[in-house]
């Protein structure tokens, strides 16, 4: 699993130390983040139960990246870019 999709399954531990949301400066114990299931001490969470201001988000690195640019597909076609092209010819740049 590789950057925010970390978070779509993710796993509560109770007490990770992290920078507060609330409070500048301030370093704060009850912090959640995504583990593996069978972590001690995990708890199965969603993503969406997660208060906003308790959600320590994994360090995306360059495995990640390289992970998502080779599983990830085109958002469109080349049909779909023809159309953009076409479109931008007949209205201008900015359409």
């Amino acid at each position: 699993m590789g950057g925010s999709r970390q978070n779509l399954g993710i796993q509560r531990i109770p007490g990770v130390r992290g920078p507060s949301r609330t409070t500048p400066g301030a370093l704060v114990d009850d912090l959640l983040t995504p583990c593996s299931p069978g972590d001690p001490g995990a708890m199965e969470m969603t993503w969406m139960e997660v208060p906003s201001d308790k959600l320590m988000e994994p360090i995306v690195c360059m495995s990640d990246m390289l992970r998502s640019l080779a599983t990830t597909r085109p958002t469109v076609n080349d049909e779909d870019l023809l159309k953009v092209k076409k479109f931008t010819e007949d209205f201008g740049q900015e359409g």
